[in-house]
C-alpha cells in the first residue's frame, strides 16, 4: 500500500489546469476567474475540503466570492468530471480533484481524509449478479478508523 500527497510538479499542475479549461469548454461552461481559482485551490490541496473550507481559504483573495458560488462551483466540477465527492465522509460534503486511482481513509477522531493507493483495490471484481445487471461507472474504497497522528496522541485540528 503506498501513500501519496497531492504534490505535483508545476508542469503537472499546469497540464491539469489546461485539461480543466478544455473540459469546461467541452461542457459549454465559461472559464471564469472564480471557477478557475476554486479548481486551483481544490487541485492544490490534499485536505479533501468542503465547500466551506474552500470558501474560507479563498475569501482573503476573493472578498466578493460567496459561499453559494463556491458550493455551486464544486458541484459543477463533479458534474463535468473534474472532481468528485468523497463518498461516505458524512457531515459536510468533501471534494477531491485527484482523479487518478486511489482510495480514502477517514479518521473518525479528527475527520482528516487521507489518500492512499492499494493497486488490488483498483480492480475489485463485481459479483456476477451485479456485473450482469448494471453498468459500473466508478468503484471506490473508503476506510474509516483512527489515523496515525491521533493514534500517537498528537493534536489534530478538526475540520468539517
Amino acid at each position: 500500500m503506498s501513500y501519496f500527497a497531492n504534490k505535483m510538479s508545476p508542469a503537472e499542475f499546469d497540464a491539469k489546469i489546461h485539461w480543466f479549461v478544455g473540459r469546461c469548454r467541452e461542457a459549454g461552461l465559461r472559464v471564469t476567474p472564480q471557477r478557475l481559482a476554486i479548481y486551483k485551490e481544490l487541485l492544490g490541496t490534499d485536505e479533501h475540503p468542503s465547500a466551506e473550507m474552500l470558501y474560507e481559504k479563498l475569501k482573503p483573495a476573493w472578498p466578493t466570492l460567496s459561499l453559494d458560488t463556491v458550493n455551486r462551483t464544486v458541484l459543477t466540477l463533479t458534474e463535468i468530471g473534474a472532481a468528485f465527492i468523497v463518498e461516505g465522509s458524512g457531515g459536510a460534503r468533501r471534494f477531491d480533484a485527484g482523479l487518478e486511482h486511489h482510495q480514502h481513509f477517514k479518521c473518525v477522531k479528527c475527520e482528516r481524509i487521507i489518500d492512499f493507493h492499494h493497486e488490488p483495490f483498483d480492480n475489485i471484481e463485481l459479483p456476477p449478479d451485479v456485473a450482469g445487471k448494471f453498468t459500473v461507472l466508478r468503484k471506490t474504497v473508503y476506510l474509516e478508523g483512527i489515523c496515525d497522528l491521533c493514534k500517537q496522541g498528537m493534536k489534530v485540528v478538526q475540520r468539517s
